[in-house]
């Protein structure tokens, strides 16, 4: 389906101007914010997504930012709008952990960025619980197996560098699956926390959640306490052989 793309200039007109100053700007606030988009070089926007904003579709909305779909270019990418209620007073903060991400090659490629923006990779697919949902019946294990593993080894990755992405206990919604399967959001990052992202996103997975309930009628789980075993004895050393353990232990 081919998208249409909405010109930047005409972000300042309603209904658009509430997503561009979520929740509320003025219009020099607006005028601005069209300048350094266009500084960005995005050219225009398309709204489109599951989410949706007064009449608005949106990529996704989170407590810092709501993320559209935009054109740089010839380019589809995702556009990060900063609220204008977010307690970060610019996307410095949030640029500087997806870039510690990209180094390890986790999460959406960062393209840009400036006050009130970022703008990264557009990854077109599913959020991983719908993704899990579709698969669900089909039997296909070894894909539903494929799939966690390359999720688990992205966090594994970030816990090498000492990022912790702190939303993996709620992993349904910070996971697409897709022509590639990438972790997203990382506005909750922090490289001064412990890092717990193998043992949330495991725990999300496979022990009491909805997504775990699925994941558990398309191939068989190891039982709740080997779990808990292999995640407490990779806890204690995070090294390559108690990450490759946790795999083993689940079937990966």
């Amino acid at each position: 389906m081919k998208r249409s793309f909405l010109p930047v200039d005409r972000l300042v007109q309603e209904p658009y101007s509430g997503i561009l100053g979520y929740p509320r700007a003025t219009k020099k606030q607006l005028a601005l914010r069209v300048a350094e988009l266009q500084k960005l070089g995005v050219s225009g926007v398309s709204f489109d997504g599951s989410m949706t904003i007064g009449t608005i579709n949106v990529l996704g909305k989170g407590y810092a930012g709501i993320v559209i779909l935009a054109k740089r270019g010839t380019k589809q990418v995702a556009l990060k709008i900063r609220r204008t209620d977010s307690p970060r007073k610019t996307m410095e903060q949030e640029t500087i952990l997806l870039q510690a991400a990209n180094k390890v090659g986790v999460g959406p490629i960062l393209l840009h960025s400036s006050k009130n923006f970022i703008v990264m990779e557009y990854l077109d697919g599913k959020k991983i619980f719908d993704w899990v949902i579709d698969l669900k019946g089909k039997g296909s294990a070894s894909k539903l197996k494929s799939v966690i593993k390359k999720v688990l080894s992205d966090c594994y990755r970030l816990d090498t560098a000492g990022l912790d992405h702190g939303e993996l206990s709620n992993i349904t919604k910070h996971v697409i699956v897709g022509k590639s399967i990438k972790m997203i959001d990382f506005e909750s990052s922090s490289l001064e926390r412990r890092v717990s992202n193998v043992t949330s996103a495991t725990q999300a997975i496979f022990i009491g959640s909805g997504l775990a309930k699925i994941v558990q009628k398309i191939y068989k789980v190891p039982p709740r306490p080997k779990i808990i075993n292999v995640l407490r004895e990779y806890k204690k050393h995070r090294t390559q052989q108690s990450f490759d353990n946790v795999l083993k232990i689940l079937k990966l």
